[in-house]
């Protein structure tokens, strides 16, 4: 199946065996965010909750660059069209926090997703960029990838959750250095302070490989156990517990956990249905 072109066409959809991609396709542009991108993101994002066979998202950047944030070059002017384009500097003070409450809700619908969610990172990756980065599950890492925070350079304080994010990510402290002293990061650098879950040589092979083995795994548990994960960071142990065992419950009451343990019994690989 070849890529979808969604909406104005800044962003493309693939679903094969399982696995959806989401490419942000302004490569002239390097991939920064522009208005329309935003409301093509957030549509593709959306589309692909809707697939039914849906088991993985991949998130990546066409050509050199995952996401550079913020199409700064457009930033300085007040043509008309660049005031339609942009995502910020738009034509009135209400225009820009609605169009960054609709960008906002991007950051929100990933890490929300309820299936696996992996951002590719092939090249450069700062600003808005990370911080969709931040909000995928795994982010896996092109070796030549470079980092940066980069927003207090462009005179801005953050936007896409980045503080909150990125606090999640590396804690408080490396946080608060990342974002008020940006510094350009390598991908093993970036790796090290746990910006990245790991870094490849090759990374069409590794992204390839991990999403084939989330695809695997039973549909349902992976929902609930990444709401979990987002639980355990939020809710007090006895809220938490409360959650936690109806998900639990339904699991194991499910068809896929019962063809689990006949394939544990029978020394094979379990194949989940979802059912």
């Amino acid at each position: 199946m070849s890529a979808t072109a969604i909406g104005s066409g800044t962003v493309l959809f693939q679903l094969r065996d399982g696995v959806g991609t989401v490419t942000l396709n302004r490569p002239e542009r390097r991939n920064a965010i522009s208005w329309p991108l935003v409301q093509d993101l957030l549509a593709a994002i959306e589309r692909a909750g809707a697939e039914r066979d849906l088991r993985v998202l991949v998130v990546t950047g066409a050509g050199a660059d995952f996401c550079v944030g913020a199409d700064l070059a457009r930033v300085g002017s007040d043509s008309a069209q660049d005031q339609e384009t942009r995502t910020l500097r738009g034509r009135s003070v209400a225009d820009d926090r609605e169009r960054l409450r609709r960008a906002s809700a991007i950051v929100e619908t990933l890490a929300h997703f309820p299936a696996p969610t992996i951002a590719a990172v092939n090249g450069a990756c700062a600003g808005a960029g990370l911080s969709l980065a931040l909000a995928a599950d795994f982010r896996i890492a092109a070796r030549k990838a470079v980092f940066n925070t980069a927003f207090v350079s462009a005179g801005v304080s953050g936007d896409l959750g980045s503080a909150w994010l990125l606090t999640r990510a590396v804690g408080g402290a490396r946080a608060r250095a990342l974002l008020l002293d940006p510094a350009k990061l390598t991908a093993a650098e970036a790796a090290d302070l746990g910006l990245v879950t790991e870094t490849t040589a090759d990374l069409a092979a590794r992204v390839g490989a991990l999403a084939a083995k989330l695809a695997a795994q039973a549909p349902m548990a992976m929902q609930y156990a990444k709401e979990n994960l987002t639980d355990a960071g939020t809710a007090t142990l006895p809220d938490y517990l409360r959650r936690e065992v109806p998900r639990m419950v339904e699991c194991a009451r499910s068809g896929d956990a019962r063809r689990a343990a006949q394939a544990f019994l029978e020394k094979r690989k379990p194949v989940f249905t979802g059912e």
